[in-house]
C-alpha cells in the first residue's frame, strides 16, 4: 500500500482513557480490557464516545512505552477507576490514513517515520492512532496515524494530561 504522508496541526482532542506503562509484547494482550473499561465508564456517565484512539509515548528505556487507550469525548464526565479524561496531543504532526485491517498498521508506521526521517523532521516521541467506524469486511477499515513532531514539542506536552 502506499501512503500520503501530511502535515497538520492538530488540536488537542479531549479523550476518555486509560493510561500505564507497559511494552510492546504485553501490549497486545491488555488493550481491549482496558477500552471495555472506559465504555463501561462512559455508559455510567451517560456519555457518548467518538472514535477509539490509542496514544503512544516513548519511554527512556527502550523496551517499554507509555500507552493510553481511549475513546475520543466531547463532554465531561466523572472520572471512574481507572479511566481519566486527557487528551490527544496538540501541534504539529505527521499524518496519512491505514485503509484495511489493523495487521497492516505497522506499515503506515513505517512508511510515516522514513518520510519524517528523509525530511529531516525530528519527533516528539508521540504518536497516535485515531480508528475510523467499524466494518466487518477488514479491506474497508481506516485508521489515521499521527506522528507529533518536535517543532511544537511544547504544544504537544501541554496537549496530552496523564
Amino acid at each position: 500500500m502506499s501512503y500520503q504522508i501530511e502535515l497538520t496541526d492538530q488540536p488537542a482532542r479531549p479523550i476518555a482513557a486509560v493510561a500505564w506503562d507497559t511494552t510492546g509484547e504485553q501490549f497486545p494482550r491488555q488493550w481491549r480490557g482496558c477500552l471495555d473499561e472506559v465504555y463501561a465508564c462512559l455508559r455510567q456517565a451517560g456519555v457518548t464516545g467518538g472514535c477509539n484512539v490509542m496514544l503512544y509515548r516513548d519511554l527512556p528505556e527502550p523496551a517499554r512505552i507509555s500507552v493510553a487507550v481511549g475513546v475520543e469525548v466531547g463532554a465531561e464526565f466523572s472520572p471512574s477507576g481507572r479511566v481519566r479524561l486527557s487528551a490527544l496531543p496538540a501541534g504539529l504532526a505527521a499524518v496519512t490514513t491505514h485503509r484495511g485491517p489493523y495487521e497492516g498498521l505497522g506499515a503506515a508506521h513505517r512508511a510515516v517515520g522514513r518520510w519524517c526521517a528523509d525530511q529531516g523532521r525530528a519527533l516528539t516521541g508521540e504518536r497516535w492512532e485515531v480508528y475510523g467506524d467499524w466494518e466487518e469486511d477488514p479491506a474497508r477499515l481506516e485508521t489515521t496515524v499521527f506522528y507529533g513532531l518536535a517543532s511544537n514539542v511544547g504544544l504537544a506536552r501541554a496537549g496530552c494530561r496523564w
